[in-house]
């Protein structure tokens, strides 16, 4: 039985899910491909499909012109008037090309009538292995961009949905999952890092995005992304899918931990309960889901303050300081709760960040009060500011020095007992000291010029002179100094061996010194020792400071590096600058306190001046 061309459509067309006219059009466009092939691309042909004969037929155009342009295209009036066409000039003209083996005498027929027109001799020149091959790849490819439409089609709108299939297989750049008759991809990064996956396995997804490639549809999968929950909630909560309770925002650390913020229209309904379900069924059933990803639900609020400290949970909250200007917060929690509001890897804050949208700095009620003792300490030493004042800013919140450097005097003077005066000068020392912490910072360390030296006198390593440098023997010369076996090793953690063996080593680099003066050596060592027992100190640096002078490099006929000298003078023009900070600071101070004693000596002045008119008065009464 012979397949017939309609026959082979409607098959294709029910097994592909593409359209009739699609089809048709493919096998036209492959025909045509192929006929250009073997006839000549210079040649303009087409073909159509004719229902009733239920077969593809191609057609050569033909265009009567004044002047031959093309020769294979365009035609004059006087030929096609010879081979009996009434046309005019523009008109086109479509002469049939019989290609299949069948329609040979149909060819040769034609060949006779118009090969000469067509310069075509079809029926010597029959669609081949090559032909065939071009057709069937145009048809391939044609068939290809059906599929991808169709494909796009029904997908990029369930985008945001979710969405079951089957593992298929792994590849390099994730795995491939079985989806309604299609193929779809879960990239390596939208897979939680704690899932494992097995071929045949089902598996629930989110439809992140339907993308169009050059060879198939992407539909790209997620099982990181914060929609997932929402969704798998959404499956559920009858109360979020009926729209009374409503997921306002998600913060997840996939495979780890994810915050839901929920909030509900009807003010009869409890959002995080109706989420959580009775004995928590509900959201148990996601976090299996999800392979027992913890999930914190908070409820939602608009009010700033409240709907962080929710998000924080399960810590406790003491304090909230706002910087709306800065978009930030600053949590005060008890000592026992910090570690708690912080969590594993700063997990806990950083979804409560992410959640609510603000900056969170967590601190505890200790080091709130470290802090505030550090501030005062430096306000009451920069001048005449009352101890009272900053009491006073304290207990109104104003904790840190930052903070009442961004505040404007104005704002303080208005509180009680305060002032303008004040206000200004409480504003401006807070400015002072941050800029002059500031400059202090940007001093370049020497550390790691002292470590080299140490590394290059002891032949040893960066790691293993660092406890050196962190117990105060800093450079050479202060460990060559130490004559206490048991000192340096208690300070150092090295133990009586490694220390005695460190001394040793240091002894023998000074042995291959020319010329060292050991007397002086001798003095600096009973000087520093004497130093130490006279206090009772361990603090080797300050009894070298004490008994030598200040540390310095290049000791011992160790050569200094190439750029420490333009350090050197970094370090000492920032010196200057913090020390001409520190003269104007003063400078400041002493004005102000001759300004207030020569209003006092004023004040006094004008005092005398109504007991002497006071005096005259009652002189003259007398007199009177």
């Amino acid at each position: 039985m012979e397949l017939k061309l309609s026959d082979v459509i409607k098959q294709v067309g029910s097994e592909k899910g593409v359209d009739r006219k699609v089809l048709v059009e493919t096998m036209e466009v492959a025909i045509a491909t192929a006929a250009k092939r073997i006839f000549g691309q210079q040649r303009e042909i087409e073909a159509y499909y004719n229902e009733e004969l239920d077969e593809i037929e191609l057609f050569q155009i033909l265009k009567v012109s004044e002047e031959i342009e093309h020769p294979f295209r365009d035609i004059s009036i006087e030929e096609a008037h010879e081979n009996d066409f009434d046309v005019r000039v523009g008109d086109e003209l479509l002469v049939q090309i019989f290609y299949r083996p069948e329609d040979i005498y149909k060819a040769r027929e034609q060949d006779r009538r118009y090969g000469k027109l067509l310069k075509l001799e079809s029926a010597k020149m029959s669609f081949g292995r090559i032909a065939a091959q071009t057709a069937k790849q145009v048809i391939l490819q044609r068939m290809r961009e059906a599929e991808q439409d169709i494909i796009y089609g029904q997908f990029s709108g369930r985008v945001g949905e979710l969405m079951t299939g089957v593992v298929r297989r792994f590849e390099k750049k994730g795995i491939i999952v079985d989806v309604d008759r299609t193929e779809a991809i879960l990239p390596t990064r939208e897979q939680s890092p704690r899932e494992t996956y097995r071929p045949h396995e089902r598996i629930v997804a989110y439809v992140k995005n339907v993308l169009r490639s050059g060879r198939d549809p992407q539909i790209i999968l997620s099982r990181s992304d914060p929609g997932l929950v929402e969704k798998l909630f959404e499956q559920e909560v009858p109360e979020i899918y009926e729209g009374i309770v409503t997921i306002r925002r998600v913060a997840r650390e996939a495979g780890q931990r994810t915050k839901v913020a929920v909030y509900s229209k009807d003010t009869d309904v409890d959002p995080v309960g109706a989420c959580v379900g009775i004995k928590g069924t509900r959201v148990q059933k996601v976090v299996e889901e999800l392979q027992k990803e913890k999930i914190d639900i908070v409820p939602f609020s608009e009010v700033p303050a409240r709907f962080v400290c929710s998000a924080i949970s399960p810590a406790e909250v003491s304090k909230v300081l706002i910087d709306e200007g800065a978009t930030s917060m600053e949590l005060i929690v008890p000592d026992e709760q910090l570690s708690l509001a912080i969590g594993k890897g700063g997990q806990n804050v950083r979804l409560a960040a992410q959640l609510t949208g603000w900056n969170l700095d967590i601190i505890s009620e200790s080091q709130l009060r470290t802090l505030m003792q550090e501030a005062k300490h430096e306000l009451m030493s920069y001048g005449d500011i009352a101890e009272d004042l900053i009491d006073t800013l304290f207990t109104l919140g104003y904790n840190k020095l930052e903070h009442i450097a961004q505040v404007m005097p104005q704002e303080l003077a208005q509180i009680p007992g305060f002032g303008m005066d004040n206000a200004e000068l409480v504003v401006q020392a807070a400015a002072e000291i941050i800029e002059r912490n500031a400059q202090a910072r940007r001093r370049p360390s020497l550390a790691k010029f002292e470590i080299a030296e140490l590394c290059q006198a002891l032949d040893m390593s960066e790691r293993a002179v660092k406890p050196l440098h962190a117990a105060g023997y800093r450079t050479p010369e202060l460990l060559l100094l130490e004559t206490n076996v048991e000192r340096l090793g208690m300070k150092t953690g090295f133990g009586l061996q490694k220390s005695n063996t460190i001394l040793k080593s240091i002894a023998n680099f000074v042995a291959k010194i020319e010329g060292f003066d050991y007397d002086e050596l001798a003095k600096k060592r009973e000087n520093l020792e004497a130093w130490l027992t006279e206090r009772q100190s361990q603090d080797i640096v300050s009894a070298y400071e004490a008994t030598v002078g200040p540390i310095s490099l290049g000791k011992l006929g160790i050569a200094l590096p190439e750029n420490f000298e333009a350090i050197q003078k970094e370090i000492q023009a920032i010196d200057e600058e913090l020390a001409a900070l520190s003269a104007t600071k003063r400078q400041g101070a002493k004005l102000g306190e001759k300004d207030a004693q020569e209003t006092e000596d004023e004040g006094e002045e004008g005092e005398d001046d109504d007991v002497f008119e006071n005096a005259e008065d009652a002189n003259t009464e007398d007199e009177a």
